[in-house]
């Protein structure tokens, strides 16, 4: 008996010994949801105007106040329209402009004030969508985005966190990754790459399902250097990015990955699951499936097999252990993207995850990070912080980056939502640190001692997450929402 009990005290004390962690947190869970500016989800937050026939949000006395829309930003607003509340029926809305030069003439140097003329998509149609320029300056509230708004009472938000480069999909989820959108090729393919680094939304050369077959200058690219795989792998640490449709449908008579998944979007129109340029590991050589290979088990599932780490959604629950680092990206149709998805799509795939995440046993141990990869141009009233300077034909009053600086890297970009969502989260908590989506990078390198990136990477002077968590204690309870209304059906706290 005594010793079967020091065998038992050994095995914890050896892994205890091996937990590599500097905080709490042994899985870390980013959802990495597509398109919103703060002030496109938070603009009144927490006041809802509540209308008969939406689901009804009623803050907590204790909610502190956000940085959004009050007094003459509402009324006076400088652009041409003052912004104006979506409801529920308006949900879907057209696609508005993202694209890194248009985004720093709206903000017309802090001005803030060219948003209708310089990103608004309008006049037209998106499938059964009409589009109208003034758009734009449209926001939801606590009423559409009512599960978004739920978590923010129960959990910790940031009011100042920023794309880490202004433009679309590719160069944001790229910095979540790597800090880095420089080390391109080519080089210089106009839309896309502007002297060695990567601002459009080319598609990822590594991957049989991006559209042309071959290397295709005008619209693929591949990344160098090094991204949070590369690091994870060197210390043997379990992750991997897990994205709807990304397993093949089919397969050529040569092999070669077909994602044919598709569902019918928003705005009326069949759109992929997978969607190429929303996954940045495929950018690599060195963290690429370009065949969408399967994992060889459920227990690989997070370790470095055929499938390199890079796995459909469906593989994150399939899962025989829960990875320490996970990326989840919704199938298109509900990762949240104006156009041909909508803010209660994405509800619906955000709760059901958040969801089934509280009820597994690892949920003690678990932190949820909600991020987004750009603002799809929509109006936010804060002019970000530029940290990096940038003065290539691309740019528009961007300043002169020191000599040696990789260019094309005009940062920070717009204001976007972020959200911790954990037992470990700070309780209706308002975040106001300077932080960025390299910072969910730095957090990672941190919690796991993997040092950093390197070549001149924002995760070297991205603000810390620290303050949406207080790790004394955790705290008990789900809050578990009706993925349809947003409201909670069950709240143990």
């Amino acid at each position: 008996m005594h010793r079967h009990i020091a065998l038992l005290l050994l095995s914890a004390l050896a892994s205890a010994s091996a937990r590599a962690e500097t905080t709490p947190i042994r899985h870390l869970v980013v959802i990495f949801q597509e398109n919103v500016s703060f002030d496109h989800y938070f603009a009144t937050y927490p006041n809802a105007a509540n209308p008969v026939g939406e689901p009804r949000f009623v803050a907590r006395k204790d909610t502190p106040s956000v940085n959004g829309l009050t007094g003459a930003l509402l009324t006076l607003n400088p652009n041409q329209v003052n912004p104006f509340r979506l409801g529920r029926a308006h949900a879907a809305t057209c696609d508005q402009d993202h694209d890194y030069g248009d985004e720093q003439k709206a903000m017309h140097g802090g001005l803030m004030d060219l948003f209708v003329q310089t990103v608004g998509n309008g006049p037209g149609t998106d499938g059964t969508l009409v589009c109208r320029a003034t758009d734009v300056m449209g926001y939801f509230d606590g009423n559409t985005v009512t599960a978004i708004w739920n978590y923010a009472q129960r959990f910790a938000i940031s009011d100042n966190s920023f794309d880490t480069t202004f433009g679309p999909s590719s160069p944001g989820a790229i910095n979540l990754v790597s800090g880095q959108t420089h080390g391109a090729t080519p080089a210089d393919s106009p839309g896309n790459t502007v002297a060695g680094t990567l601002i459009g939304d080319p598609r990822p050369f590594n991957d049989d399902c991006s559209p042309g077959g071959g290397f295709n200058p005008a619209n693929q690219v591949v990344m160098s250097g090094r991204n949070v795989g590369d690091l994870l792998n060197a210390h043997g640490i379990t992750w991997g990015w897990f994205q709807g449709g990304f397993a093949p449908t089919s397969r050529t008579s040569t092999g070669k990955a077909i994602c044919g998944a598709t569902h019918t979007g928003s705005d009326g129109i069949p759109k992929g699951d997978y969607i190429p340029h929303h996954e940045p590991f495929q950018y690599y050589v060195s963290t690429a499936n370009p065949h969408h290979l399967p994992p060889s088990s459920p227990a690989a599932i997070g370790s470095t097999d055929q499938a390199n780490h890079q796995y459909d959604l469906a593989d994150f629950w399939n899962a025989t252990n829960l990875p320490a680092v996970s990326f989840l990206k919704a199938r298109g149709f509900e990762d949240g993207h104006a156009g041909y998805s909508d803010p209660l799509a994405e509800q619906r795939f955000v709760v059901d995850t958040i969801n089934r995440l509280q009820s597994r046993p690892e949920w003690r141990e678990t932190a949820v990070i909600i991020a987004y990869d750009d603002s799809d141009g929509w109006y936010d009233h804060v002019m970000p912080p530029i940290v990096s300077q940038s003065n290539t034909v691309e740019d528009h009053g961007c300043g002169i980056a020191p000599a040696g600086s990789a260019e094309g890297r005009c940062g920070y970009g717009p204001r976007l939502p972020l959200l911790a969502i954990s037992p470990w989260a700070k309780r209706n908590f308002v975040d106001h640190s300077t932080t960025d989506q390299s910072s969910i990078l730095r957090f990672i390198e941190d919690n796991w001692e993997l040092g950093r990136i390197g070549d001149d990477s924002f995760d070297a002077r991205a603000g810390s997450l620290a303050n949406l968590f207080d790790f004394t204690r955790p705290r008990n309870g789900r809050l578990i929402l009706d993925p349809q209304t947003g409201l909670a059906v069950e709240d143990d706290e």
